[in-house]
């Protein structure tokens, strides 16, 4: 009701103990467009859908190299990301050149949380408004990371952000039993058709949005430095993808999400007298 009165200062806490700051660079990721990271027991891989902001332009680089063994891709303020990715650089080399071996990718993560945390309690600075997922490599096999602009960081196995990511989340959530035991190629092709899914409708209609889609893949893993395809190659995966579209949607079943239909009115019955479902009951529990 009176967030503008305490919207002014990242030090400033609402009633509620908000931070309205670094809620807004939280918000500045969800507008950017998406991207999805994702990786089975030997590659991680990224993927990024490339908007230009208008038809005379290029678009900006959404993947950006840090080291030979990781790379990041962003979803939010660009200027931020660059900033973050030529701090990563430094840390990378500064630690190569100090150990003779590439930077551990836990390590990393987290001394970038510490950072980005460092922004969230300074009045003279403001949060970081970009959120990033770092694929990368080391003794410990393939690691995705999430990082917020809170300076939360998590491990996941898949994971999306940006705009419309629900949908591409929703994919992942489907296929990620499967992850492990895919192929290079096949890993690449589901990152493919999680990104195709966060296209609005009149796009998805246009030959199959296969066509339609200016993406960015990389890719990482066992004996595979950290690599951004080409256009040619991401032609080709994209061909690929669509030939395989048919069989991995036979198998996963409808989307709900494109669902049309409305669902069936309920008859007002009495409910069971046993205990709820314990997900449903966190789910709606709500915050004291």
């Amino acid at each position: 009701m009176f967030r503008n009165q305490y919207d002014s200062d990242v030090t400033v806490w609402s009633p509620q103990g908000r931070l309205h700051q670094v809620e807004y660079a939280i918000a500045a990721v969800k507008l950017g467009t998406a991207t999805v990271g994702l990786k089975n027991n030997d590659y991680a891989v990224l993927v990024a859908l490339c908007k230009p902001p208008s038809e005379l332009s290029a678009s900006q680089r959404k993947i950006i190299a840090i080291d030979e063994h990781l790379g990041i891709s962003i979803a939010g303020i660009t200027a931020d990301a660059r900033v973050l990715s030529k701090y990563l650089r430094s840390e990378c080399l500064s630690y190569k050149h100090s150990y003779g071996s590439t930077y551990p990718v836990p390590r990393l993560i987290t001394t970038l949380g510490n950072k980005m945390q460092t922004t969230t309690q300074r009045y003279d600075r403001r949060p970081y408004g970009v959120g990033l997922l770092l694929a990368g490599y080391d003794e410990k096999g393939p690691h995705i990371y999430k990082v917020e602009p809170s300076a939360n960081y998590f491990n996941c196995k898949a994971m999306t952000i940006g705009s419309r990511s629900q949908s591409a989340r929703t994919y992942l959530e489907r296929h990620l039993a499967t992850f492990n035991t895919c192929t290079k190629d096949d890993i690449i092709c589901h990152g493919i058709h999680a990104i195709r899914s966060t296209l609005p409708n009149d796009e998805l209609s246009k030959d199959d949005g296969a066509s339609q889609l200016m993406i960015t893949v990389a890719i990482v893993g066992k004996d595979q430095p950290f690599k951004v395809l080409t256009d040619e190659e991401n032609l080709f995966y994209l061909d690929m993808a669509k030939k395989r579209g048919a069989t991995m949607l036979s198998k996963s079943g409808r989307n709900d999400d494109d669902d049309d239909t409305p669902p069936p009115i309920a008859e007002d019955k009495p409910e069971p007298a046993g205990p709820r479902d314990p997900q449903v009951a966190v789910a709606t529990m709500e915050r004291p």
